[in-house]
């Protein structure tokens, strides 16, 4: 058997401009799915506020889904290994309303 060339590892340069350096407060995340994708809202919530925005939309194939949430529990449990269980508060049930609805 011939040795195998040694495959060599492609580097992808990530570029993160200041803007979305800062990042986006979310307090509240709905999630939806269809046949061909997950939608991720991400929202940020104020106590006592009647209304509130999306402030970010992340659309991922059913695969990437997947494996965003491997890397989360896995990001998850090393986080809690390093500084204790996450305490998961019971929170009441917030009713939403979502104006025009459309088809993701």
């Amino acid at each position: 058997m011939a040795d195998q060339p040694n495959k060599q590892q492609q580097q992808i340069n990530i570029e993160l401009d200041e803007k979305m350096a800062e990042g986006v407060y979310s307090n509240l995340a709905i999630i939806n799915h269809s046949v061909s994708e997950f939608v991720v809202d991400f929202v940020s919530i104020m106590p006592g506020a009647p209304k509130a925005k999306v402030k970010s939309r992340v659309v991922l194939t059913p695969q990437h889904a997947k494996k965003f949430l491997k890397a989360l529990g896995d990001n998850v449990q090393r986080f809690e290994q390093a500084h204790g269980t996450i305490k998961d508060y019971e929170q009441p049930a917030i009713p939403l309303n979502f104006g025009p609805t459309g088809e993701a």
